[in-house]
This record gives C-alpha cells, sequence and structure tokens, in this order.
C-alpha cells in the first residue's frame, strides 16, 4: 500500500489525457460547436456562464474518473465564484491533479484555499502546472500540505513563469533549508508578490544566510511571516542585513526562531537604516537584557515602526 505522499500510480499520458481538455469545450461535437459559433441569440438567452459551466463540471468529473476518486460537490456547486476553498478535504495528490484539469482555463477564480489536504510534493506539482498556466488566481493558501522541498521547487518555478499570484502561503510544510534557495530565486524576480508566509517548517539556519541577500534585493514584498523556522546565529544577523537594506517591506513576523542577542543586535542595527517596516514581531527570540538594548537603540532612531511585538523575549 502505498503511503500518503507517494506520487499517485498515474502516468504522464494519463494526466496529459485529464488536463488537456480544459481549454476548450470537451465532449460537444464539431456541427453543435458550429450552431453555437453562428448563434448570438443563444449568448445573449443563455450567457457565456451557462455555454462554460456543464462543461466545467464535465471535466471535473472526467478527471476525477481519471484519477478513480469522489467528485467534490462542493466544487461542482461552485459557479463563478472568485474563491474556492476546499480546507480538510483529505484530497490528496490524485485530487489535485483532477482539480487541475479545471483550474488551468477557470476565469472566475482569484483565490485557492486547499489547507490541509495532504497534497506532497505530487499535488504540489499539480497545482504548480495550474499557476503556470492561470492567470486569473492571485490568493493561494497550501498551508499545511507536507510539500516538501520539491513540493516548494515546482512551486517557485511556476511562480517564476507566471506572476499574476500575489499573496502566496506555505506555512507547515516540511521545507527544509534547501527551499530557501528556491524561496530566494522567487524573491529576486517575482515583484508582484506581496505576501509570503513559510512559517512552521524547518528551514534553519542556513536559510537566513540565503533569504537574507534576496530580502535586500527584492522591489515587491510587503508582508513576510518567517516565525517558527529555527532561524538563529549568522543565519539571523544576515537574514537582519537583508532588512536593513530592504526598502518595500512593512510587516515582518521573525517569532519564535532564537535569535538570541546577536540576532536582536543586526535587527537594532537594521531598524536604524529601514525607513519602510511598520509592523515587528520579535516575540520569544530567547533575547537578554543586554540584546534587548541593542534592539531598543535602533528602535529609537527608527521613525516608521508603529507596532513592535517582543513579549517573552
Amino acid at each position: 500500500m502505498k503511503g500518503p505522499c507517494e506520487r499517485p500510480g498515474e502516468n504522464e499520458d494519463q494526466r496529459e489525457e485529464a488536463i488537456a481538455p480544459a481549454g476548450c469545450f470537451a465532449g460537444v461535437p464539431e456541427a453543435d460547436k458550429d450552431s453555437e459559433a453562428d448563434s448570438d441569440s443563444d449568448l445573449e438567452t443563455e450567457g457565456i456562464h451557462g455555454l462554460r459551466e456543464p462543461t466545467r463540471d464535465a471535466l471535473h468529473l472526467g478527471s476525477c474518473r481519471t484519477y478513480s476518486i469522489v467528485p467534490t460537490i462542493y466544487f461542482l456547486n461552485q459557479g463563478c465564484a472568485p474563491e474556492l476553498k476546499l480546507r480538510h478535504r483529505g484530497l490528496g495528490p490524485q485530487g489535485a491533479w483532477a482539480l487541475a484539469s479545471m483550474l488551468t482555463s477557470n476565469p472566475y477564480i482569484k483565490r485557492l484555499d486547499l489547507q490541509d489536504n495532504g497534497l506532497c510534493a505530487a499535488g504540489a506539482e499539480a497545482l504548480a502546472y495550474v499557476l503556470s498556466k492561470n492567470s486569473s488566481i492571485c490568493d493561494v493558501d497550501l498551508s499545511e500540505n507536507q510539500i516538501g522541498v520539491a513540493g516548494a521547487q515546482a512551486l517557485c518555478a511556476a511562480l517564476k513563469v507566471n506572476q499574476a499570484v500575489q499573496k502566496i502561503q506555505l506555512a507547515g510544510n516540511s521545507l527544509e533549508e534547501k527551499a530557501a534557495q528556491y524561496l530566494a530565486e522567487l524573491l529576486l524576480v517575482h515583484t508582484g508578490l506581496k505576501s509570503l508566509d513559510v512559517s512552521y517548517n524547518q528551514l534553519n539556519d542556513q536559510a537566513g544566510e540565503t533569504l537574507g541577500p534576496a530580502l535586500a534585493e527584492n522591489t515587491g514584498l510587503t508582508e513576510l511571516n518567517i516565525s517558527w523556522n529555527h532561524l538563529r546565529g549568522p543565519g539571523a544577523i544576515v537574514f537582519a542585513r537583508g532588512l536593513e537594506a530592504n526598502i518595500f517591506l512593512k510587516v515582518l513576523d521573525i517569532s519564535f526562531n532564537g535569535f538570541g542577542d546577536s540576532g536582536a543586535s543586526a535587527m537594532g542595527e537594521a531598524l536604524k537604516a529601514n525607513n519602510v517596516l511598520e509592523e515587528l514581531n520579535m516575540s520569544n527570540n530567547r533575547i537578554s537584557a543586554m540584546g534587548a538594548r541593542h534592539l531598543g537603540l535602533g528602535l529609537w532612531v527608527n521613525q516608521t515602526l508603529r507596532i513592535l511585538v517582543s513579549c517573552r523575549c
């Protein structure tokens, strides 16, 4: 028996068969297509949504048959709603590929929320395919899906190609140090990304040394949550230096990372130079009175910070 995160048994031909029809009116005979094209009155009476929706449902049902999964009633009732919210549904990798056939050409959905569905790396690859094709989706939540480094790599590659996504949440996805490289590359090229959440992962010390320079060069991100990532030591210092040079970020959460006194001192220096940041959460970072003093010196000079959360430092 396969584990929950093992790749589904379908081959590439099955995937192409399930996804390829997404851009056309699948299941409509050629003669009917011609008559539809010639009949403006039909369009006026039924509306374009009336023609597309049966095709959408047929695609979803066909994909579910291909991947041997139960159709999602909520999706079939979705209509033209701008948000698709399917949390805690146990979709798994196969369910993600089934959804991909419809999402690639869906012009209505702006926000996609698939939190806690056991998508794993294979499911993330399916959604990466979607994001590389669909320019309507701008807000994505894939938190708690165990996508790992491979899943992060696929998603970052897709977002570099199609930069429509402005917000993405990848919290609690078993992202390790290597994933930081893909995230850094994304930050360097995706200027439209405004909000990134990679909290509750295992990026660790080295990730700070990778993400710091990328943060310094980034020209779009306004909100970053990198809490609960074991970001400490030299990594915390380099990350703080990245913040020092950044001129776009307004909200930063680095809580529960163990920055320590050295990290707090580096943050103090960053706050002296940074004149953009408005909200900072540094709670639970193992900062002593000495580290707090250095942080305070930075706050004394800084003129833009409005909110500082520093409980249980």
